[in-house]
């Protein structure tokens, strides 16, 4: 669909100066692995605030809400990286393998076949720390580029939100093993390319609409295919949730984008 062609080039355009080309690479590998439901989220966010305006009929520049919903994208799969390395921080697996001095900690212990001290952190344990480093690189770039796209937009604040509550989340989880705040992330991004795309057309996110989106993320295992949020049956829930928030007031609007 164009929408999801247009967030996906969107994204791309935003690394596409990134050098070397080996690290835009790596780069381009993660925004093609997973959905890119954050990012069309705010396209249909955007078109059922404009109906919600204007009717059925109306129309938006889908390549200025895209832009928007690429740096909702790209903070996403920024950070959906951080967690996966949080989960298994291959620095910490590194060091209880080596000693102090870097050397390997069970070298005296353990021997191979041939009788022959057996080096447990050797070539293979170096590799997988060099693939870690370059992955924290890439998710910073990722964070960066999103941050760059929803800089002058009134998301920029909610972004900021998004990335403080995920280190929140994150440190409480490695203190208390409480998986289930992992999926607030997905809550979070859902939230936020919904004000990504609904002020994009000059119109407040209410509470109920962020409520409602944030539940579309926690409704399943994983997030959904990006084109299925795109039909007229989910623009049409979310342009319910757009009118008014949970106490009924009316959210402020401007249609002259």
């Amino acid at each position: 669909m164009d929408e999801v062609a247009a967030v996906r080039r969107a994204a791309l355009d935003a690394v596409d100066d990134v050098e070397p080309s080996g690290l835009r690479e790596r780069i381009r590998d993660h925004l093609d692995d997973g959905s890119l439901a954050p990012g069309v989220l705010a396209v249909s966010s955007a078109r059922a605030a404009r109906e919600s305006c204007e009717g059925p009929s109306a129309e938006f520049a889908l390549d200025a809400v895209a832009e928007r919903g690429a740096g909702v994208q790209l903070i996403y799969v920024g950070l959906r990286l951080t967690r996966s390395l949080a989960q298994d921080p291959p620095w910490e697996r590194a060091r209880s393998l080596t000693d102090g001095a870097g050397r390997p900690a069970d070298a005296g212990d353990a021997v191979d076949a041939a009788g022959h001290p057996e080096d447990v952190a050797g070539p293979d344990t170096e590799t997988d720390l060099t693939e870690a480093d370059m992955s924290i690189l890439v998710a910073d770039i990722l964070v960066a580029r999103g941050f760059y796209l929803l800089a002058r937009t009134e998301a920029a604040g909610d972004a900021v939100a998004t990335v403080q509550s995920f280190g929140r989340d994150q440190t409480t989880r490695r203190t208390t093993g409480d998986e289930s705040l992992d999926r607030n992330l997905e809550a979070d991004v859902f939230e936020l390319g919904a004000v990504a795309g609904v002020t994009a057309v000059g119109v407040s996110a209410s509470a109920g609409l962020r409520e409602h989106v944030a539940g579309l993320a926690r409704s399943e295992e994983s997030l959904p295919l990006a084109e299925t949020l795109l039909t007229d049956s989910v623009v049409r829930d979310l342009a319910t949730h757009v009118e008014g928030d949970e106490q009924g007031g009316d959210v402020a609007r401007s249609v002259d984008y």
